[in-house]
């Protein structure tokens, strides 16, 4: 748990084992109360199941991608300004 008190902030990282226990899971819910209470924000982060390499390596190619494309775009749209004045 990690706590940001200027940017009140509470950062909880739950492993697979922690994350699948339901006892801890509800123990958690006063922690997420206190916090509330507080005016602090609760996040909770839960390790996964696939494989983080593969995930982030995909996801950076498409945001990559995902910007090429807009910048065509843009560029198409400035050009059809163009043309029309």
């Amino acid at each position: 748990m990690n706590v940001h008190a200027k940017q009140r902030i509470v950062e909880i990282w739950l492993t697979r084992k922690e994350k699948n226990d339901p006892e801890l899971r509800e123990g958690l819910k006063s922690l997420y109360q206190d916090y509330k209470d507080k005016k602090y924000m609760v996040a909770v982060y839960c390790s996964g199941d696939q494989d983080l390499y593969r995930q982030t390596s995909d996801l950076l190619c498409y945001n990559r991608k995902r910007i090429a494309e807009l910048e065509t775009q843009k560029k198409e749209s400035q050009q059809e300004i163009g043309l029309s004045l």
